[in-house]
């Protein structure tokens, strides 16, 4: 669609259309302008660094010598030079055990937020955009799904899919998808209104093309920022999964295997549970400062 200049007229009295080249400038120039902003929050760089310390941690836990299935001293002894972060009742080195632990949460976590992002995404965008009957039959079926209790939802959504990686993945895209959905609903519901989808339909561009050339673009910082938030959601609710017993199961390196596995040495070997519990909040508080800054910065 051409873009138009408000208020300026050609040389026959017609609204006049805006060089396309000025308009990719200005984007790319309000795109750095974003980026800088980002680049000098303390919140934003610090988060990003811890997430990306457990990127490297869950890719490369070999490369540092870790033994996290082997007794590698003895049985709850405390944080040490020996074992930082002590060891649990099995005589396992805590540390190699929460490195280890973020390759499931980390593959787990991001992929099904990012299956939830495009399954939420794509009907939020279907029902902001033809409204009608096909918003109301979304709307009411999300309304039903977000009534639900989400302990009781995954606890069905597991004896219907299994606890394979694939399945958890899917499990995760299906409980975040409602809520994404509804946002980014309302932020096409926003857009609606606007001039430019009013001229893309008078000008009979499909809705396929006019949701994806003309209103995505204009909602894709609402997906990013969901996409993050989701982040952090869905790697605590996988966390919480094999807490209960429904995601990974022993012997597997799991940070909510091993807080369940190890709660009952809280009093005697806090470390044991405590180590596992600030990897889970770090990612999720990380997570979550990284979508509080992007909106910031969007706004």
């Amino acid at each position: 669609m051409t873009a138009v200049v408000p208020g300026a007229l050609d040389t026959e009295g017609r609204p006049a259309a805006a060089d396309p080249s000025s308009t990719t400038i200005a984007a790319s120039r309000s795109s750095r302008r974003g980026w800088r902003a980002l680049l000098v929050r303390p919140t934003f760089l610090v988060s990003a660094a811890i997430l990306l310390w457990w990127v490297v941690l869950a890719i490369g836990w070999h490369a540092f010598g870790l033994q996290p299935y082997a007794k590698t001293g003895g049985l709850l002894l405390a944080p040490s030079g020996a074992h930082w972060f002590g060891t649990d009742s099995l005589g396992r080195d805590v540390f190699a055990r929460v490195a280890a632990g973020a390759r499931p949460a980390l593959l787990i976590g991001p992929l099904g937020a990012a299956l939830a992002t495009v399954l939420g995404g794509t009907l939020g965008l279907l029902a902001g955009y033809h409204r009608g009957w096909v918003d109301t039959a979304l709307m009411r079926f999300f309304d039903v799904l977000l009534a639900l209790p989400s302990l009781i939802f995954l606890v069905v959504l597991v004896g219907a899919f299994g606890v394979s990686t694939p399945a958890l993945i899917l499990i995760v895209g299906v409980l975040f998808a409602p809520g994404i959905a509804r946002i980014v609903r309302a932020a096409v519901l926003v857009e609606m209104g606007k001039s430019y989808v009013q001229a893309a339909r008078l000008q009979g561009e499909s809705g396929f093309r006019a949701m994806l050339t003309e209103l995505l673009p204009n909602v894709v910082g609402v997906f990013v920022i969901q996409a993050v938030l989701s982040l952090g959601a869905a790697i605590f609710i996988t966390a919480s999964l094999s807490f209960l017993g429904l995601g990974s199961q022993p012997p597997a390196a799991d940070w909510g295997l091993d807080i369940n596995a190890n709660r009952a040495y809280l009093q005697a070997a806090w470390w044991t549970v405590v180590f596992p519990g600030i990897a889970v909040a770090s990612i999720v508080v990380s997570a979550n400062l990284i979508a509080d800054n992007l909106k910031e910065v969007s706004e």
